[in-house]
């Protein structure tokens, strides 16, 4: 029985990561590029054992770290990867477009993200009564955590539209896109986890093509320029405590999570809604006015079915976004997030008939060509591990 999530815990798979009693065996495959396994201290929890680093262990304090990441990534097939990568690149590619649209007749972005939360909150409500899925019992550490990531992912949006109104477009998004740079070094300072170089390698021409892609007027000023790194580092923690919060020591499924922080998150997102003035410049026009002035926007009922079915696709697109994360691991969904990039360009030249130069032609073909390089290296890594061998580690708790 587990106690902490209050219901019977399902019997373990045979190809299971942990084989048997969890108190007795760990089984970790080892690989050709995977370090040789050694016991974990933060599994052990053991108080006595001192932290490889000072960064790790401010993180093991503060996050209750388990390097359990790369572990569960490992037991995940390909095409199942695969099928997860897709559905978001879906969800994703529809949500930008339908905002893009939506924006024209609905001009309050803080406001319709706020509805994104809360259809995220109400459509988690309503899979919560129907059974598919229970809350966990949280100590207020736990608790602790969450209220963090909640702003921790409030930081995020904010830094981007802030440093949006300081840097153009394109400085933006090359700065935006060097993420996967700061997720290695996250793995690297804080769970002393390394890849393969072809791995580095592949990611080289998807920042590069990123930069020739959206290639225009780079231009910022100072303060903008940090803000937007400070964005890129915050987009790679957000991205990677998403991912330790479904397969580290707390283990919460994608549903519990955006139901714990969604609340939270709209309202982090209506204050600043209010504090940049959009609270006050909404006005709402009743339904039955048929020549409105022309500086307001009418509330039709096309446009509230709109944006509700704006809010449901943005709730599918938050489960698929954590479901994704947790399959294929944080390094993943920020090459991914970078791919879309140039997905997005490619759905408003087909769609929109924007203009693309051969600059920007030449950079899309060649984050195309870097996310196919990435993506043949992680099914080769996959592969290498499959083959090798399963070793028991005995569990320090036994």
């Amino acid at each position: 029985m587990d106690h902490r999530r209050g219901r019977s815990s399902p019997p373990p798979p045979t190809n299971s990561l942990r084989d048997g009693p969890t108190d007795h065996f760990i089984h970790i495959r080892v690989g050709v590029d995977s370090p040789t396994p050694t016991p974990f201290n933060t599994m052990a929890r053991n108080s006595s054992d001192e932290p490889s680093s000072p960064i790790r262990g401010l993180a093991t304090r503060v996050f209750d770290v388990v390097d359990m990441d790369h572990l569960h990534a490992r037991v995940v097939p390909v095409a199942d990867k695969c099928r997860h990568l897709a559905l978001y690149f879906a969800c994703n590619l529809g949500l930008t477009v339908w905002n893009k649209v939506l924006l024209e007749q609905f001009p309050y972005p803080s406001l319709l993200t706020a509805l994104h939360t809360i259809c995220g909150f109400l459509g988690c409500h309503i899979l919560l009564h129907r059974g598919y899925f229970k809350l966990s019992h949280l100590t207020n550490h736990e608790n602790l955590i969450l209220y963090g990531f909640s702003l921790l992912y409030a930081i995020n949006i904010a830094l981007s539209n802030v440093s949006l109104n300081l840097v153009t477009i394109p400085f933006h998004q090359v700065i935006r896109a060097t993420t996967p740079v700061f997720t290695i070094l996250i793995h690297r300072l804080i769970y002393s986890e390394a890849y393969p170089v072809q791995t580095y390698l592949s990611l080289f021409p998807i920042i590069v093509g990123v930069g020739l892609a959206t290639y225009g007027d780079y231009s910022a000023t100072l303060l903008g320029f940090l803000l937007t790194l400070t964005g890129a580092l915050t987009a790679a923690v957000k991205t990677v405590v998403t991912n330790r919060l479904q397969t580290g020591s707390l283990e919460l499924p994608a549903l519990e999570i955006l139901y714990r922080l969604s609340p939270l998150a709209a309202g982090y997102t209506l204050l600043y809604a209010w504090y940049t003035g959009e609270l006050s410049s909404f006005r709402v026009t009743p339904f039955h006015r048929s020549s409105p002035p022309p500086t307001d926007k009418p509330l039709t009922t096309n446009l509230v079915l709109a944006l509700l079915g704006n809010g449901i696709l943005a709730f599918l697109l938050n489960v698929v976004s954590f479901t994704a994360n947790k399959r294929v691991g944080a390094l993943t969904m920020t090459v991914a997030a970078n791919l879309k990039q140039i997905l997005t360009i490619l759905v408003g030249v087909l769609g929109f008939g924007f203009k693309v130069g051969a600059c920007n032609a030449i950079g899309m073909i060649l984050t195309l060509s870097g996310g196919a390089w990435y993506g043949h290296v992680e099914v080769a890594k996959e592969g290498s591990r499959r083959k090798a061998p399963l070793m028991p580690l005995v569990n320090p708790r036994a």
